[in-house]
Parts: C-alpha cells; structure tokens; sequence
C-alpha cells in the first residue's frame, strides 16, 4: 500500500499546471517515478509509517473503547457516541503520529534517486537540528495532522458502528465477513473523501515550500484558503484516487481484524 502513498503526497504536493513537476495522471506518476527513481522509489519514507504503526493502531482502537466508555456517561445517543469517540480517539493518534508524519512526507517528496536520499534517521537529524522540536520543526502541520485523523476517525467509526446496527446479521459466517467488510470499505472511502482537504493542507506545510527558505504553508486552515484561491476547489481533492484505492479496502481490513480480535478477547479472557 506504501506505493500508493507516495503517490498521494506527490500528488498533494504538486502546484497546479504550471508546476514542472506536475504528473498528468495516476498512471503517469508511477511510470515516471518508475523511470526516473527507480522501483525502490515508490518506497520512500516507508521507515516512518513502520515504525509509527503498532502504536498509532494501539492508541487508535484503546482510545477509541475508552471514549466510548467514559461517553457512556453522557446522554448523547449510541450513534454520536461512536462518531464522538471516533473523533476523540483520532486527535490522540495524531499527536503520536505527527512527528514520523513530518519526516515521511519529507522523504517522500524528495525525487532523487532512492539510493541518493538520506535516510530516515538522518532526515530526522536534520529538521530537529535546523527547526528544532516544535510547530515550525518535527511537529509542523499539527493542526492538520489533527484535522485530518479526527474528521477521518470521527467518520470511520461512526459510519461503520451505526451502519453495521442498522443492517441486520448474517448467520452464515462468509456473508456476515462480506456484510462487516463492505460497511468498512465503505466507511474508509467517506472518511477518505472529507478528510482529504486536512490531508492537502498538511503535505503541503510538511512538504517543500515553493520558495527556499520562505515560509508560504504555515497554518491549516489559511494552507486550505490558499490552496482554493491560487488552485481552485479541486485542489483540496489532489490525491484522493490513490487515498481511497489504500484507505478503502485497508480500513475495511483494519476494523475486521478489530472487530474479530476483540471478539476472541472477549471470549478467551
């Protein structure tokens, strides 16, 4: 799914037309980081996401069961507390996320030869020693990795547990796998289509700034305002074909082995 990724961010990163760089297609970016980067380009910056998963999953599904718990306190109904906890359980993952999240997408835009780029720790090294720790540094594009993992949360869970009540169980085990995997195919590609302008905003204040050394994508939501100015609206939308090809079918696949493993837990301890 890494591929896919990559291409995403290129995709965000990319100014309009008259950018140089800009690929005309899905099918034009790969073939063309094929040729000029070689097959291990499509790799790049795949430390970072390796190394944030076990515990961005974690923190995602256990924040997720304990917001639903303390929201069980509240008088809200069981379909906002699941989208409420959803929420609640995105913006936790995004503070542990963020950081592996600066250095990927700086990785991921550089388009030298993938033998050429410096390595994960490296590329680290140098944004803390020239940045340094805070917002302008390892934690820059905060609020959007904020944005952009509580609006996708918020809507993942609450699409799929509100949907997954309301169509009714199957007893046979394959058709109740396909039911539960297609709410959550379904569930991933709407949270991906909302999200997906939080996603823009922030490649594009991790990412390379059009001009060295000045600052243009600073904050979230002005990043947005400029973008859809100097862009047009569709320019929220860059990357979202290879967003939904990964996030769809891989959040189906994520709530399953959620879903499945609670179940055993459930019943073995």
């Amino acid at each position: 799914m890494h591929p896919l990724d990559v291409v995403k961010t290129r995709f965000q990163i990319q100014r309009g037309k008259t950018d140089p760089t800009s690929y005309k297609s899905l099918g034009d970016s790969f073939r063309t980081i094929f040729r000029t980067e070689g097959l291990f380009g499509f790799y790049k910056g795949i430390l970072p996401p390796i190394m944030a998963e076990t515990p961005k999953r974690a923190v995602k599904f256990f924040t997720f069961e304990q917001y639903k718990k303390l929201l069980g306190h509240a008088s809200l109904s069981p379909g906002l507390t699941f989208a409420v906890a959803g929420l609640g359980s995105g913006l936790t993952e995004a503070v542990v996320v963020n950081p592996f999240e600066v250095v990927k997408v700086s990785l991921q835009a550089n388009r030298n030869a993938f033998t050429e780029q410096p390595s994960t720790f490296v590329q680290a090294r140098r944004i803390i020693k020239t940045d340094g720790l805070g917002f302008r540094g390892l934690n820059k594009g905060f609020t959007a990795t904020l944005g952009r993992h509580g609006v996708f949360n918020m809507v993942y869970f609450g699409f799929y547990f509100n949907v997954k009540n309301i169509i009714p169980v199957n007893e046979e085990p394959t058709l109740e796998f396909l039911r539960k995997f297609g709410i959550g195919l379904v569930s991933g590609t709407i949270a991906s289509i909302i999200n997906i302008p939080f996603d823009v905003a922030k490649s594009r204040i991790q990412g390379p700034q059009p001009e060295p050394g000045e600052i243009k994508y600073r904050t979230c939501f002005k990043t947005m305002a400029t973008v859809y100015q100097e862009e047009g609206f569709l320019a929220l939308y860059k990357g979202l074909v290879p967003k939904i090809m990964r996030l769809g079918p891989g959040g189906a696949v994520m709530l399953l082995v959620y879903e499945y493993a609670y179940a055993w837990l459930q019943e073995n301890w």
